[in-house]
């Protein structure tokens, strides 16, 4: 069974949010994801203060079985990147809420939070099989 923290916010296509500011939003796959995709051997991450929307593709996680974009969960500014991914994609594997995070963003309209689902609703979006 995956595990879905209960202090994050995610999207129907399974990544994850977490609050580290007011603006700024760390963001990744959740373990659901990483568990359909299985071994991951690499990670194409975004641009650094390239600017994204709510929904729009900003990496790709490519594993053993499959190719998977990674969207944004809200619009603003990549602001940082997980380097350590370009030598180590498996972390995504490992640890999907802590050392395999994809990017941070600078959120543009914290409102857009609202529209994301905490852990309850995710968790009956996972079991719906969405």
């Amino acid at each position: 069974m995956s595990l879905i923290p209960d202090d994050l916010k995610y999207t129907k296509d399974h990544e994850w949010v977490r609050m580290e500011t007011d603006l700024i939003a760390c963001c990744g796959i959740t373990d659901h994801a990483q568990e359909m995709l299985t071994d991951i051997v690499f990670v194409e991450l975004p641009e650094i203060n390239a600017e994204v929307k709510s929904g729009e593709q900003i990496a790709v996680v490519e594993s053993v079985k499959a190719v998977s974009d990674v969207f944004s969960p809200v619009s603003g500014r990549i602001l940082e990147i997980n380097k350590t991914l370009e030598d180590s994609p498996e972390l995504v594997n490992t640890s999907p809420y802590g050392e395999g995070w994809i990017c941070k963003i600078e959120i543009k309209n914290p409102r857009e939070m609202n529209d994301l689902m905490d852990a309850s609703a995710y968790n009956s979006h996972v079991e719906a099989g969405d």
